[in-house]
């Protein structure tokens, strides 16, 4: 704490006396207290806010409502968040930040459990961090990191960028999916790792872990292509087109009933962007426990904790149905819990219980694949060996990462055919215009002309009166000539 009080001290002889910038302390932070510089912007925050309160047994949260929507999409957005932060802490004093130093942070010796009590807002009651105390770390994000640039100009995909960070972070790190996280879920979590390497990697898609801009992209991409309405809500005829209508009927219902947890739309039946991204997630990324987690929950229908022969007989009937309509050879559901049962290896027999399914990862996952989604279960059937080899050979690559590289991939492509098709509309119009414009032109060119023969005409038939005239005349002077 010494060294950064002094180089606290040197850097002020440089900035406006007895304060520090954002940017200035922000570095600091990163350098000499040893904690990502996003954190800094909101460390100013509790520091000003603890002094201005005169709150003595620590900081307080400075949480303020904005209004800052001009779309639905926006209102959302600040509805599933709560309120934003009304201002925005561009310098600090020397003497508040070491005050908030010696009355909090001082007392942390561990990296984690000082950026939890940093992140925890001392208003709330409980001892857990939300969703919404995220929020001035991942703006800070937004305006620091280089690789986010090109996204200062649109407020909006910053926006849903920011939600959809955080939406991962507590899908991943918050287990018990309550919005409610623990200082020993930040401790089991690779949360604060991947804030570093942000620090460190100016490319942000290669942050695979929560950061990246392409699975953002990916997710906001698929969530939009369903919403077909734009109503920024899926409902059951949304999500059974997800996939190439992948999805069995029974499946869809057991999401859409909330089976795994309350939705955040607050709409019975239909899910909102925070729900999808809970959704995609799991749906691809099945080798993992939380996906385990999430479609257990939906598969067993009468939530005894178990899967019972019952509950995949329920499900399996579905997609056997689905395998005689597009002439695939059948597999009967005898032959699918023998499968299933020598793959799992329950405790009990007859009775699958989560942590069986868990113990058994990764192969455990492509179950619910079997069960309610038969394009995946035909192509994991039918795996080609480079394929096999390609996964082999990228072991720090998950499920999802594949996924998402694949469908970014695709969804360039078809944003590069758009514009495509948009240049050679353009260019068709402007051969359209130039082809109008010779037509003009030549118009008035025999226009032009037209005059200017019917002038010479005109002229023609007027001289020529005269002319005629003068040679009667000149015939008449001959004469006269001649009679004299």
């Amino acid at each position: 704490m010494e060294k950064f009080t002094q180089k606290f001290n040197d850097v002020l002889h440089n900035e406006t006396p007895g304060v520090l910038s954002k940017e200035a302390f922000s570095s600091l932070v990163r350098e000499f207290i040893g904690i990502p510089s996003y954190f800094g912007p909101l460390i100013m925050k509790r520091a000003t806010d603890m002094c201005s309160s005169k709150v003595e047994d620590g900081p307080t949260s400075s949480v303020s409502s904005t209004k800052s929507a001009n779309t639905t999409e926006m209102k959302d957005f600040e509805d599933d968040f709560g309120e934003e932060d009304s201002e925005d802490v561009t310098q600090i004093k020397r003497d508040d930040f070491l005050r908030f130093w010696k009355k909090t942070l001082s007392r942390y010796n561990d990296e984690t459990e000082m950026i939890y009590n940093i992140l925890k807002d001392p208003k709330q009651k409980g001892d857990f961090v939300s969703q919404n105390d995220f929020r001035s770390v991942i703006r800070a994000l937004l305006d620091t990191h280089p690789g986010l640039e090109f996204l200062k100009h649109t407020a909006e995909f910053q926006d849903r960028y920011l939600e959809t960070v955080i939406y991962r972070i507590f899908y991943t790190v918050n287990k018990d999916w309550n919005g409610r996280m623990t200082l020993r879920e930040l401790k089991k979590s690779d949360l604060i790792s991947a804030f570093k390497q942000c620090e460190v990697e100016e490319d942000i898609n290669k942050v695979l872990r929560f950061f990246s801009y392409e699975h953002f992209y990916v997710i906001y991409c698929k969530f939009w292509e369903l919403d077909t309405d734009h109503d920024f809500l899926i409902d059951r005829d949304d999500l059974l087109r997800y996939g190439n209508h992948a999805l069995t009927y029974k499946i869809v219902d057991r999401v859409l009933s909330e089976s795994v947890k309350p939705f955040t739309s607050g709409v019975p039946g239909k899910m909102g962007y925070e729900d999808f991204v809970w959704f995609v997630l799991s749906e691809e990324y099945k080798s993992q426990d939380l996906s385990i987690k999430y479609w257990f929950k939906c598969v067993d229908i009468d939530n005894d904790g178990f899967l019972s022969s019952g509950d995949l007989a329920y499900f399996y009937e579905e997609q056997l149905q689905r395998m005689e309509c597009l002439a695939q050879e059948p597999v009967f559901f005898e032959d699918i819990v023998c499968q299933l049962t020598d793959m799992i290896k329950p405790k009990i027999e007859g009775f699958i219980t989560l942590e069986d399914m868990v113990r058994s990862l990764p192969m455990s996952g492509n179950t619910f694949n079997v069960l309610f989604n038969l394009n995946k279960f035909i192509l994991f059937e039918t795996r080609d060996p480079f394929t096999i080899r390609q996964e082999r050979e990228e072991k720090h690559l998950t499920e999802w990462d594949r996924f998402a590289r694949v469908e970014y991939m695709r969804l360039s492509q078809e944003d590069d055919e758009i514009m495509s098709e948009a240049d050679d509309v353009e260019n068709l119009s402007s051969f359209a215009v130039s082809m109008n414009e010779d037509e003009d032109e030549d118009t008035n060119n025999n226009s032009s002309n037209n005059s200017s023969d019917s002038s010479r005409s005109s002229r023609s038939s007027g001289g020529g009166k005269t002319n005629t005239s003068s040679a009667w005349d000149d015939d008449d002077d001959d004469d006269d000539d001649e009679e004299y």
